[in-house]
């Protein structure tokens, strides 16, 4: 296919994107803050927040299986479309006198389900449409589209549930839903369908990537290292809103989200003029560590200014971890090997986050109950232990002399 010209057609598809993770977003945000006010729990946030991951995570390589054998634009359609369905079905429940937690879980694990569909199809569609030249500029798009749910929904969210409440978040994200499903038909029908390719069978593909990261100790240490980090961030990123919101309101939760949001984007504008050349290993390892401990600082305080600041230094800090990270494993794997063993990276490594959606909420809660303190200290607790454990984890990657491997003796492939 003819890649000419066809940065207008990913931009068109971008911008649906965008505006679906900014939809996505909201209507993350406006069920915490429902489920908060509703049951008073951690552990509620928790299970809502692990029904919208599992299940993408668990059909992501299937998925991704799907996406070298069908029409992408159309997975993509599909994905999108379909995800809908599960928001207004909590919508419906919501117009009808009140949404239970059971009836929430059921609406947002159908959309998680469909939503597997859309990251793989979405991903290699940008392959399918851009020439290499180009993919520099698209990476940073494609990122900004990521972090959008971050940046920009919770505080619009807030904003909104001052004036109205969370009814009005769902009909936004279902009508972002229907922008996203027209710019993917638009594309489909400027470039046409994909042939489809004969493929490996799923499960050799699967074993393929294991075994390639198996290839060099240092690798895979990296990989179930980056499983654990993900487990002590997966229970800040659940408790930082029972913990906010346990002494303050949605409006003041949504400001405080984007601006530690703000963090990553600075630091990764920072990364990318000046970039990180060397001592990948020792940067990674001091990352970690630094972020462990401002994740502890977010948890000390019940005021809004310092975690704020600690939020802030918290992400600002992981984008040098995930950049020295991508480094050491991306220059450790054969160039023909990058598919399979990142969609098994990417599996294995997001399982710390389902275990973190898991026990973070009922410990937090348990916590509170012990201490008598309530479920809002129970959740900076939490919080506070998973910080330092992950500044401890990170003294595994200084002194592992396999991962140092990884650096001085790696493969330029």
């Amino acid at each position: 296919m003819n890649k000419k010209g066809n940065f207008g057609k990913f931009l068109l598809l971008w911008s649906g994107e965008l505006i679906s993770s900014i939809g996505g977003g909201l209507t993350s945000f406006g069920l915490g803050v429902y489920i908060f006010d509703q049951t008073g729990s951690a552990a509620s946030m928790a299970i809502i927040t692990l029904l919208g991951f599992f299940p993408t995570l668990l059909l992501s390589v299937p998925a991704g299986a799907l996406a070298d054998r069908f029409d992408r634009r159309l997975l993509m359609m599909i994905g999108d479309g379909c995800s809908a369905l599960g928001v207004l079905y909590i919508l419906l429940c919501m117009m009808s006198g009140g949404a239970s937690l059971v009836q929430i879980c059921i609406g947002v694990s159908i959309s998680a389900i469909f939503s597997a569909l859309l990251e793989p199809s979405f991903k290699a569609t940008i392959t399918d449409l851009l020439s290499a030249d180009e993919y520099s500029k698209a990476s940073g798009l494609v990122s900004m589209a990521g972090s959008a749910r971050y940046l920009f929904s919770p505080v619009i969210a807030g904003l909104l549930l001052t004036v109205s409440d969370i009814r009005l978040l769902l009909v936004i994200d279902i009508c972002t839903f229907v922008l996203t499903v027209i710019s993917a038909g638009v594309v489909r029908r400027g470039i046409g369908a994909r042939m489809t390719e004969k493929k490996e069978p799923l499960l050799v593909s699967i074993k393929s990537g294991w075994q390639v990261l198996c290839k060099k100790r240092g690798v895979i240490i990296l990989v179930i290292i980056s499983s654990v980090i993900t487990l002590f961030m997966g229970m800040f990123q659940i408790l930082a809103e029972p913990l906010i919101l346990s002494f303050k309101d949605a409006k003041t939760l949504g400001i405080a989200e984007t601006i530690c949001a703000c963090g990553m984007l600075v630091s990764s504008l920072i990364l990318g003029i000046k970039g990180i050349k060397k001592r990948f290993v020792q940067m990674l390892g001091l990352s970690l560590c630094a972020s462990g401990l401002f994740m502890s600082g977010f948890g000390l305080f019940e005021n809004i200014i310092p975690i704020c600041i600690f939020g802030f230094m918290f992400f600002a800090a992981l984008p040098a971890a995930n950049n020295c990270l991508d480094y050491l494993i991306r220059t450790n794997i054969p160039t023909d090997a990058q598919g399979r063993a990142w969609g098994m990276i990417g599996f294995i490594s997001q399982l710390g986050y389902v275990v973190a959606y898991a026990v973070s909420g009922t410990a937090a809660d348990a916590l509170g109950k012990l201490t008598g303190r309530g479920v809002g200290r129970g959740s900076a607790m939490v919080v506070i232990i998973a910080g330092l454990l992950l500044a401890a984890t990170s003294t595994l990657i200084l002194l592992s002399g396999s991962i140092r491997k990884l650096e001085t003796d790696k493969t330029e492939y």
